[in-house]
């Protein structure tokens, strides 16, 4: 059958080109005989997938010489705990509470440390990110700030990078990794589930600067210390070699199609503009989320009540379009505009929503 239109918070929709080329490549990659699927993780043919993927995750980040690329399992949650469980050692660090995904990692690195929350709008319903500095002065034993760049959930996003001061910045960029430019050279630590931009479930892109390699827990198992899988090159045990050779796909396309993160900030933007628009219109739609923090990833909104958000979706997906079911923690409406989703799939969304306003309304 045709493919439909895809929404799906994630995994998410991956561009038809790496799609098309994975195809082929399963059952025979760069005219070896064997599949990609079927490659040693130490083989030469492997390697140089292994390779090239890195190099485009760290000239697509602006990466230094400084940090290292890995790819990891677990997803992100399991840097959750994997991350405090290297840095914190019983020391302090700082959390921005913007919704559930910083809720879970706040829980999971008060297992080994003393965890700060100086910002939270849990009370208003995660409806909002901080404005830069709006947390305040971090104490000063704080070793690292950690925030969740994009809110899959709540749909709220941060436009900016924020100020560290003299901690160590990390976050959880799962659900907008690559999807605009961003100084990267700025974290000690990030990482991001490739799941929504670059890839498939199963790998997680981690990135860390090998100068704070020496201030981690050493007494950690092999697999759980960043030392140990930079010093692997992520090859410490078999990977997710799949993922990783999807990421490659994908971030060929990204580089080589579209041009780059800024040429897809500039899709990314006109794709959620217009679904914006659309949701202001005419006061049918409702979006929960201050107009200064709504994600162009993960547009959250609601129809005037729960029996027709219920209807919009089972309407919707009988017209071909997937996913736009909210989170069961939220219900309502999402409509996840991650890079891959072509411009055409928010046109008929947007069209979708009038037709279903003039005759619901």
């Amino acid at each position: 059958m045709a493919r439909i239109h895809n929404f799906s918070a994630g995994p998410g929709v991956l561009p038809e080109v790496a799609l098309r080329q994975a195809q082929a490549d399963l059952w025979d990659v760069a005219d070896t005989g064997i599949g990609v699927l079927e490659h040693s993780h130490r083989g030469k043919a492997f390697d140089a997938i292994h390779q090239r993927a890195k190099q485009r995750v760290g000239r697509l980040l602006g990466l230094d010489d400084d940090q290292a690329v890995l790819f990891l399992q677990g997803g992100a949650r399991g840097q959750f705990f994997q991350w405090p469980m290297n840095a914190l050692r019983g020391g302090r660090a700082a959390y921005l509470e913007t919704g559930h995904w910083s809720k879970l990692a706040i829980d999971d690195a008060k297992r080994y440390g003393t965890v700060d929350v100086p910002f939270s709008s849990k009370q208003t319903g995660y409806d909002r990110v901080p404005e830069q500095g709006e947390w305040g002065e971090l104490h000063e034993d704080t070793l690292y700030l950690h925030y969740t760049s994009n809110n899959t959930i709540y749909g709220s996003e941060y436009h900016y990078v924020p100020d560290a001061g003299r901690a160590w910045l990390t976050c959880d960029m799962s659900s907008d990794f690559l999807s605009r430019p961003v100084d990267a050279t700025r974290f000690a630590f990030l990482y991001a589930g490739a799941q929504k931009n670059v890839g498939p479930a199963g790998v997680t892109v981690v990135v860390i600067r090998k100068s704070i390699l020496d201030r981690l827990d050493p007494e950690l198992p092999a697999v759980l210390r960043y030392g140990k899988q930079v010093e692997k090159d992520s090859m410490l045990n078999t990977p997710c070699t799949f993922g990783i050779y999807m990421i490659d796909q994908v971030c060929r396309w990204l580089e080589e199609d579209v041009g780059g993160v800024a040429a897809m900030e500039k899709r990314n933007k006109a794709k959620a503009d217009m679904l914006y628009a659309e949701i202001d219109r005419s006061g049918f739609w409702k979006a929960p989320v201050a107009k200064s923090s709504r994600s162009r990833m993960n547009v959250v909104f609601r129809a005037p009540n729960a029996d027709l958000d219920a209807v919009f979706v089972k309407d919707a997906t009988a017209a071909g379009m997937s996913g736009l079911k909210g989170h069961r923690e939220t219900g309502g409406l999402r409509a996840s505009l991650y890079n891959a989703l072509p411009e055409a799939s928010v046109q008929a969304l947007v069209s979708f929503m009038r037709e279903f306003e003039r005759t619901k309304g």
